[in-house]
Formats: C-alpha cells, structure tokens, sequence
C-alpha cells in the first residue's frame, strides 16, 4: 500500500496506535473492494476473455471415439488393443504446416541473428537497452525488431557484420553468394512439467529426472526446470536423395523448400525437435502481439498433437470407419482416389501426384481438416512404445519421453501418423501407427500444430447458465 510522506507523518503525531491500526485497515479493506462483504471475485473488473479462432486453424471439439483397430482386423487388435477414450476440445491447423509457412520461421531466426550482429557494432540502433519508461536496464538488451536490416548496405562496417552469415568465399558454388543455412541456430527454452511432478525431495535428486524444488518451498529454485536448447531450424534437404537409392529426385534437393513454385507444398526434413522448436516460436510470435492491458492476456502453448488428438481429428467424428472420409475405400463413387498415396503398383500418378502435392488439394474430413491422410506423414507428440495403449489412461491419453542425446535409438522414438505420398493405403487408416527417430528427417515426413481450447467447448455461454455471470 502507497502512502505519501506528509500524511504518514500526520497519523503518527495525532493518533493513538490502536487507531491507528484501524485506520490502516480502513485503508486496506477499501483498496481491495469486495463488494460489501459478498463473494464476487475479481473478474467483474476484468474484461470478458473470450478466444478467437486462431488464422488457419479448425476447431475440433471434445469427444470420445475407440482408439485403435476395429473388429475387421483381429490380429492387429491383439498387439494394439482397442480402448474407449476422451479427448479435450482443441484448435488443429487445417493443413500441415508448408513450406512458406516454416520459411517465415527460418526468416525470423535470420533476422535475428542479423540484427545480434549488427547490435554489437551499433547498440544504440539495433538493440533496446533499457526500458523509455522506468529506466530499467536489460542484460541482455533487446532486439530492436523495428530497425531495418539493410543487406546491401554500402556501409563498411555493417557489410563486414552481415558478410559472416554468408558462405565462405571458397565453398561458393560460380561465386554465388548466398547465406550459409549452417549458422541458422535458434536458442529457445521450455519447462520441463513432467520432472517438476516427479517430485522427489531428496538431497540425491536429479534435476534432470526431478527434483524438489516445489517442497519444501526454498529448498531449490524452479529455474532447474528450465530447459534450454539449440538447435539449426533449416531443413534437411538432402532427405530426397539418401531417402531413395536409385531414384533421381536431385531437383527436390535444389528447390523445393526456397523455390516460390512449392509455397504451398508441404514442408519435409523436419525433424521432431525442430516441428516442436517452431511450435514454441510461433507461440512466443503471437503472444508478442498481445496486449494484456486490452484484455489479451496471452494464448496457451501451440504444440505438437498427441497421437490420441490426431486419431480423434483424423476420425472427424467418426468412430469405427477406417478412413477420416468414413468410408472404407480409397476412392469416391466417381472413381477419384481421396488422397494422395501410392495408390497401385509403381504407379503413383493415378491419384493426381506423382511426390507431394499443394496442400488443401483433396475434400476435407467432416472436421475441416485437409491431407490428414496421405501427402506426407505427420509428427505427433507422442513417445511410440507398442503397449502405449495398455497402460495409458482413458482421458487425453498420452506417453512421453524426452529422449536424451546419449539414449538408445529405441527411446527415441516418435509417433507418426496419417501416411504419406509414398505409402499404401493401409497407412493412411486412421488408427495405424508407425514412428520415426526424432533426431531424423524424411522426404516424407511434415507436422501440423495444435492450440489447446481453454474451456469445455464453444458453445459454452455463462449468460445463459445462471445470473451469477451476469
């Protein structure tokens, strides 16, 4: 509580303590206002929150579905048994994310790193240094994101600057100058929630696995679960050629990621841990826009769906149809294949695609959701372990392991669902599982993100549940 000098000095020479103490209860109890003795809370001073539906992204609301295989495929049933599940409501990306779409992340991580360089020759430019408003100093300052990065400047000292983050003179290919993809590293952190409930108090805990820095308060700080990676973010495009011996597909290497005839493709040689490095970028993106003072108060994380999300948007409602059309072929009653796969024997043209294709190309499921099968597989969150639905729960499902560098391949591995260009159809069932290494990236192989639904689902309206919200 704020008190000026001059009327704290007045209460002390003219009041006894005991009215004193009265007095500053008064004080007390009306700054913090609980209208008249009732129970209120406090969001009455607070603007409604309300989420808007996120750019690019469907809604998919709670539900539950039987997770796995049907009764027509019983020896699958035996190895991944069937089970009644719930899952949450959730916001998923209509498409998988695409090539222009992640180059906007590569762009920022450029930039970045740019403006770092060009922030160590002239501070006062390009980094903030402290707050305009209270003085505060920043250690380390922050990048100034409204300076303009001028990358043919005819100034010397800025050309030296930029010129490190190009290819070296030597390994220029006709002495082309371009950026070198190697030094496109992007530092981010996270919180690691599954140590910090593991919640093991003793003197001999392992941060790394858990520790007690919730109980007893004071004993150790939280920041031991503070997570910090780095890792370069630039696809693996050289995935196209060591993917497939004896196949000629040198031209994807070449172009498909930068070159605008593929923007709207989608995005390959992405690794698990850098499908989630973006998730993290693109949540910190959009809280940056956030205003709190406007009643934004920020979004929850976008992230990787679990498989169980994955199965449940695939699905799109329906429980036991092996296909997320529903239907239990692969083509519509015109004869037109619902996805691109590898629909016949060497022949992979006869659905429309010969590799990928432009997202959104075929009908959506009942959700909204686009090439959920087929044109390339997906990532998913999940730890892949083949009795994952034994000993998972029944509600939001889900087994994680953050696999360490020096782990066995086998803990390494990640879900991956939906099929891709390249697979048969049995692939593209929704409840068929596969996994792939997270340190690997494939041709083959893309990811979309989810957004969490903070509350039950959209048609909650507390103006019509009770006067209380009124």
């Amino acid at each position: 509580m704020f008190v000026n000098t001059w009327s704290k000095k007045f209460v002390m020479k003219r009041l006894p303590a005991f009215l004193l103490i009265l007095a500053l209860s008064g004080i007390l109890i009306s700054c913090g206002d609980t209208g008249n003795g009732e129970l209120v809370g406090v969001s009455r001073k607070t603007r409604p929150f309300f989420q808007a539906d996120p750019y690019g992204m469907v809604f998919i609301p709670q539900g539950s579905f039987t997770m796995g295989v049907g009764d027509q495929d019983k020896s699958y049933g035996f190895i991944y048994e069937p089970k009644t599940v719930s899952v949450a409501s959730f916001y998923m990306d209509e498409t998988e994310i695409t090539n222009d779409e992640y180059r906007q992340f590569v762009n920022w991580v450029k930039d970045s790193i740019a403006l770092r360089k060009l922030g160590d020759i002239r501070p006062d430019e390009y980094l903030i240094q402290e707050n305009p408003k209270t003085g505060e100093i920043y250690d380390p300052p922050f990048l100034n994101w409204s300076a303009e990065i001028d990358w043919e400047s005819e100034e010397q000292d800025i050309r030296d600057a930029l010129e490190e983050m190009y290819v070296p003179e030597h390994e220029r290919y006709f002495r082309k100058k371009e950026l070198d993809t190697r030094q496109l590293f992007y530092e981010y952190y996270w919180i690691d929630y599954v140590a910090a409930a593991r919640k093991d108090w003793s003197e001999e805990a392992n941060t790394e696995d858990g520790a007690f820095a919730n109980r007893p308060q004071g004993r150790r700080d939280r920041s031991v679960y503070i997570r910090k990676e780095r890792l370069n973010v630039y696809p693996d495009t050289l995935s196209w050629i060591y993917d497939y011996t004896y196949s000629f597909n040198d031209p994807q290497t070449k172009s498909y990621f930068w070159h605008p005839a593929y923007n709207f493709y989608p995005v390959v040689g992405i690794n698990w841990k850098q499908a989630r490095a973006f998730c993290i970028w693109r949540t910190e993106l959009l809280n940056s826009k956030m205003d709190p003072r406007k009643g934004e108060p920020g979004i929850v994380d976008f992230r990787l769906p679990t498989e169980t999300e994955w199965e449940w948007a695939a699905r799109g409602g329906y429980n036991n149809n092996p296909y997320p059309w529903g239907g239990p072929y692969t083509r519509n009653e015109r004869g037109c294949f619902l996805a691109n796969f590898k629909p016949l024997r060497g022949n992979y043209i006869d659905d429309g695609g010969l590799r990928t294709v432009i997202v959104a190309h075929y009908p959506p499921n009942d959700f909204g959701l686009y090439d959920i099968a087929g044109n390339v597989s997906e990532w998913t969150n999940t730890a892949f372990d083949p009795s994952t639905y034994n000993f998972t729960w029944d509600m939001n499902p889900n087994y994680t392991y953050n696999a360490k560098e020096d782990d066995p391949p086998a803990l390494k591995r990640k879900v991956v669902r939906g099929g891709s260009w390249k697979d048969i159809a049995y692939f593209m069932q929704v409840s068929t599982r596969d996994y792939e290494y997270q340190d690997t990236a494939k041709s083959y192989l893309g990811f979309r993100c989810i957004l969490p639904y903070l509350g039950r689902n959209k048609d909650d309206n507390p103006a019509r549940a009770s006067r209380v919200y009124n």
